[in-house]
């Protein structure tokens, strides 16, 4: 009797002068392991020096997308029991993060279907960002009681205007039109040109391959709204911003209000302190040391627990917050989160 294989969580491969890192956990929609992010890291040291590598490709096996995010249910688990495996799996996906955003060889990131969380830490920081007509991208952290992490905080603070302060607090997902438009993205190719695309990196220029498949990006709905976006999320106080949001008297403002009210209260008010701060930032490496801070408080807090369990784990979609409500998260307990970590300091801006 042959014993039964199963194939490795990443994929990689060579085609021509393009190395590529596949993710390949398509029936989890390619959801991201510590063991995966070790094999990437590895891939990409290797990659540095070899010559014979012009271009690293990144993809997703399956259809539905290239990578939900990391592995949530884990992280609960690790949680529940006191365990400290998340802020290990933090630390080396966060140090992977801003691997890529300094590769110095062109780095191509297909973001293609769901790109939710962890996902974006891979993609949305590399020099050549690829979105089609399937591509969901988002950070819906608010909604689990965590917070934008894997730099989602300097991209969402780097954002025009009040947009991504938009997307972070509201946890709101886009397509390729908006994702081009906030910076998470710069070109839109078609799902049926991917084949074309991936057989001319093999042995084109990177830029050049890109550009000669490319569409024109479509409408994008958050720059449309950055008329009324940017007034109302000005300032640092959520309850400010809830109120601008009910005084627009519009559907589309009075549910993001509702929205924003129905995630995590202290999650929303740290995250929005966050983006503050990330906003200061020239580069991404102080965003995540600041993440892994507050990320390593989350992991020990009652909404992260309860946030997996009532969106991931039961299902039932009704988290129990403590506090219940914005107004009852004060100002010490912000603080508390962005206090040093000490000697647990990820340290990756010096």
């Amino acid at each position: 009797m042959t014993a039964m294989t199963s194939e490795p969580p990443v994929l990689l491969r060579r085609d021509g002068h393009a190395a590529h890192i596949v993710l390949n956990r398509p029936r989890a929609i390619n959801a991201l392991t510590h063991e995966m992010v070790g094999i990437i890291s590895a891939a990409l040291e290797e990659w540095r020096d070899d010559d014979t590598v012009r271009t690293v490709v990144l993809t997703g096996a399956g259809e539905r997308g290239l990578c939900a995010g990391g592995d949530i249910v884990a992280m609960w688990r690790d949680a529940k029991a006191g365990g400290t495996e998340s802020a290990g799996f933090w630390a080396d996906e966060y140090r992977l993060n801003a691997t890529i955003a300094a590769y110095p060889k062109p780095y191509v990131a297909v973001m293609d279907g769901i790109v939710l969380g962890g996902g974006i830490g891979l993609s949305a920081h590399a020099p050549q960002r690829v979105v089609t007509e399937r591509s969901s991208i988002g950070m819906p952290e608010t909604g689990i009681g965590f917070l934008p992490d894997v730099g989602g905080t300097f991209l969402l603070s780097h954002a025009p205007g009040e947009t991504g302060t938009h997307l972070g607090l509201t946890a709101g997902s886009i397509g390729a039109g908006d994702a081009i438009a906030i910076g998470f993205a710069d070109h839109y190719v078609p799902t049926d040109r991917l084949p074309a695309l991936l057989a001319a990196l093999a042995t084109d220029d990177a830029d050049e391959a890109i550009a000669a498949l490319e569409q024109p990006a479509p409408p994008s709905p958050l720059a449309a709204a950055r008329a009324w976006l940017d007034d109302a999320y000005a300032g640092d106080d959520v309850l400010v911003i809830l109120d601008r949001l009910r005084a627009l008297g519009t559907e589309e403002a009075t549910r993001a209000a509702a929205t924003i009210e129905a995630k995590s209260p202290t999650s929303v008010r740290v995250t929005l302190r966050a983006l503050r701060e990330a906003a200061r930032f020239e580069t991404l490496p102080p965003a995540l040391d600041l993440e892994y801070r507050l990320a390593l408080r989350f992991h020990t807090s009652h909404d992260f627990v309860e946030g997996v369990r009532a969106q991931v784990v039961d299902k039932d979609r009704n988290p129990r917050w403590q506090p219940p409500h914005v107004r009852d998260v004060d100002d010490a307990t912000v603080a508390s989160y962005f206090a040093s970590a000490g000697e647990r300091e990820l340290g990756l801006s010096g």
